[in-house]
């Protein structure tokens, strides 16, 4: 019995270190490579729509609406906000269910590998594999793979296929008010349009920019360069 169950832990324990091994692999790939489809966009239920815009060509307001709409301390954490986490972990013990508290690296390791929803082990997964990104690909990868797998509408993934779609052009000439526009989208883009904003919405646009300016032009220049 003693010797079937170490046999067991060896086979498991081979499983892990390999899966492990193939994530570190694939990471390293995507590292240098656009991600020829991520899970999100393989669980879609619509026709998907992805053109890949290097985050170069960008001009630098369009990562920082990203930034500031979600996640104002990206350059300094480590892929993950334990204050962040801390505060959703307090109010779900308030009964106010579980939420978000992901950064854009979490966003990022979550649209590429996992699914919707919110669970704890869903979340686990978010945060190690977070780890792994900062580990292996750095702040500008992971801010360039972030806006261009996003979900900007139903079947519309990545900033230049939202910009084309939205605004009949390439997001290397987007204005920081289309920017904004853009990342208010997140996180419920299926239900929200730049073009046709509620009040609530154009008030969101509106702190984004304020946000943008209080952060400053050159917020994300350490990290983009």
């Amino acid at each position: 019995m003693a010797q079937r169950k170490h046999s067991l832990f060896r086979k498991m324990w081979t499983v892990i270190w390999r899966a492990l091994l193939l994530l570190i692999l694939v990471l390293l790939v995507f590292r240098f490579i656009p991600p020829p489809t991520t899970a999100f966009m393989l669980q879609s239920p619509y026709p998907v729509t992805q053109d890949w815009i290097s985050i170069d060509k960008l001009p630098s307001h369009v990562p920082l609406a990203f930034v500031a709409s979600e996640d104002q301390r990206f350059p300094n954490h480590y892929g993950v906000d334990f204050a962040a986490i801390s505060k959703a972990l307090s109010q779900y013990d308030d009964g106010d269910g579980l939420r978000g508290a992901s950064t854009i690296t979490q966003q990022t390791a979550k649209n590429l590998f996992l699914w919707s929803g919110r669970s704890f082990i869903r979340k686990g997964l978010e945060a190690g594999l977070a780890l792994s990104l900062e580990t292996l690909w750095g702040k500008k990868r992971i801010l360039e793979v972030y806006v261009n797998i996003a979900e900007f509408g139903k079947g519309i993934y990545g900033v230049e296929a939202a910009s084309q779609h939205y605004f009949g052009r390439s997001a290397s000439k987007l204005t920081i008010n289309q920017a904004a526009r853009l990342a208010i989208m997140l996180p419920s883009p299926r239900t929200r349009s730049p073009n046709d904003l509620t009040f609530y919405l154009r008030q969101r646009v509106i702190w984004v920019e304020q946000q943008m300016q209080q952060l400053g032009p050159d917020y994300l220049t350490p990290i983009l360069d």
